[in-house]
């Protein structure tokens, strides 16, 4: 008998200190559709360094970026191609070069530190191809998500800079 005296007490105890909240309309933000443009200039060994690397023995790695290799990117982000452009932000993350033809998988994350977007960022996570997925943001970019499109104007054994072409859908 105290037994189910217990078992009553204790679930009575449970159903009234749960937590409740009213519930509220649902009133969605309007969608925004943003579109950017910037340059990511990157130098290599001072704002690209490759921090882990495979170890192959083998002599088919013929490629000029050895497979396997993961490379940590700080680079500024710029308003144009020329080095004395505006700085409007900077791309931080990691890349893994993991082809053969130097194709690679990235998170990378672009910071703004100026202009209407000043605070905010976007968060790119896919393969290098083409285009790279917009998988979130924060500050004016909040839930974004979208593509990034890129194309290399310079390529060469110091400097690489590349064009980005962005659309962002957030809210």
């Amino acid at each position: 008998m105290l037994s189910w005296v217990l078992v009553i007490c204790l679930s009575l105890v449970a159903v009234q200190s749960q937590y409740y909240s009213e519930t509220l309309p649902y009133r969605p933000r309007p969608v925004k559709v943003t579109n950017l443009h910037f340059f990511m200039h990157e130098f290599t060994g001072i704002t690209a360094v490759q921090v882990a690397q495979v170890n192959i023995t083998s002599s088919d790695n013929n490629s000029s970026v050895p497979f396997a290799s993961l490379v940590a990117v700080n680079d500024p982000l710029r308003t144009g191609p020329e080095p004395d452009s505006e700085l409007i932000g900077n791309v931080q993350g990691i890349a893994l070069l993991a082809g053969t033809n130097a194709s690679s998988t990235q998170y990378i994350d672009f910071g703004f530190n100026t202009g209407k977007f000043n605070g905010s960022s976007l968060s790119v996570f896919s393969r290098g191809e083409p285009g790279l997925a917009v998988v979130g943001g924060r500050g004016r970019f909040m839930m974004a998500t979208g593509v990034a499109q890129f194309n290399p104007i310079l390529i060469n054994a110091t400097n690489v800079i590349i064009e980005f072409n962005v659309t962002v859908i957030h809210y």
